[in-house]
């Protein structure tokens, strides 16, 4: 596909700007991006209709206008064509996929029965259309550290989508501020991360525990060598109280275990996939046994 981008792109620089010939091949190229596209797709067999036909229509004039402007600046030595395509492509529908057109997406998928193949491809399309757009928010960024609310937050945003998708029926577009489908999208988000801050019993904890948790474990005014220490005790664990803390039924999840594995700059999201053990239970534990073996690590 992208021997047939390079193909098109270079026939297009062959023809002057606004000319029938140009106009012609960057339609081609225009259909040969939108292949890959990840909304508007052909729904069951069937040719495009309605609301989706309409922002296909949209997207495709839109991108030929940013290929129009962009094209006999591109260098394809500085940019790979598939990265210059998929980035035209990609603000082509954030800009088509505005609030209005969010809204229809969203009563279209009302228009089907539940559980249909209908609606079923209607809230897939909704979804899709969603994050595209770029119209999710933030709420409550500023109050935790980019790496606590950056964990919370992808997973947030898959709630509140799987909310959409079972009470898209509960959407009122004649409701709320400006009857903004958005609006009402982002209002569960917000309610999603306040949620998700729960799942951690320490209210006041706002990041996840790393190696400076055991770093603070040696006194201040030690020598930083202290540190290389610490890893060797844990790994030695001459008392064997390290391997012995573990998590509930879960003997290979233990305190050595993953200290060591946080030791090797191995992240949260790592682990949890290495013991399939959810990061907040992982991180809890880990802080806890931090405060329990802190007077092994000041001998």
């Amino acid at each position: 596909m992208d021997e047939e981008l390079e193909q098109l792109l270079t026939e297009a620089k062959q023809y002057a700007p606004h000319t029938q010939g140009r106009q012609l091949i960057l339609t081609q190229l225009v259909d040969e991006i939108l292949r890959s596209r990840k909304i508007c797709r052909l729904p069951l067999g069937q040719p495009l209709f309605g609301i989706y036909q309409e922002i296909y229509q949209q997207v495709q004039q839109q991108l030929l206008c940013f290929i129009e402007r962009e094209l006999d600046n591109y260098n394809p030595i500085c940019i790979p064509v598939r990265v210059w395509a998929n980035t035209l492509r990609h603000q082509a529908f954030r800009t088509v996929l505005d609030d209005v057109q969010l809204r229809n997406l969203a009563i279209e998928a009302q228009r089907h029965p539940p559980h249909s193949e209908l609606r079923q491809y209607a809230l897939g399309e909704l979804v899709e259309a969603i994050r595209l757009s770029g119209k999710l928010g933030h709420p409550h960024r500023t109050r935790f550290s980019p790496q606590f609310y950056n964990l919370i937050y992808e997973e947030a945003v898959n709630k509140t989508l799987t909310y959409v998708c079972r009470k898209i029926d509960k959407y009122d577009p004649e409701r709320g501020q400006e009857k903004k489908f958005m609006t009402w999208v982002n209002f569960r988000l917000d309610r999603v991360i306040i949620e998700s801050c729960r799942e951690f019993k320490d209210p006041n904890v706002k990041e996840l525990p790393s190696t400076k948790d055991l770093e603070e474990i040696v006194q201040p005014e030690e020598p930083s060598s202290l540190f290389e220490r610490v890893r060797e005790d844990i790994e030695e664990d001459a008392k064997d109280i390290f391997k012995q803390a573990h998590i509930r039924n879960r003997p290979d999840a233990n305190f050595q275990s993953i200290a060591l594995a946080r030791f090797s700059r191995k992240s949260w999201e790592e682990i949890s996939a290495e013991f399939g053990i959810p990061v907040p239970t992982l991180s809890r534990f880990f802080q806890r046994c931090c405060e329990k073996f802190r007077s092994e690590f000041r001998r």
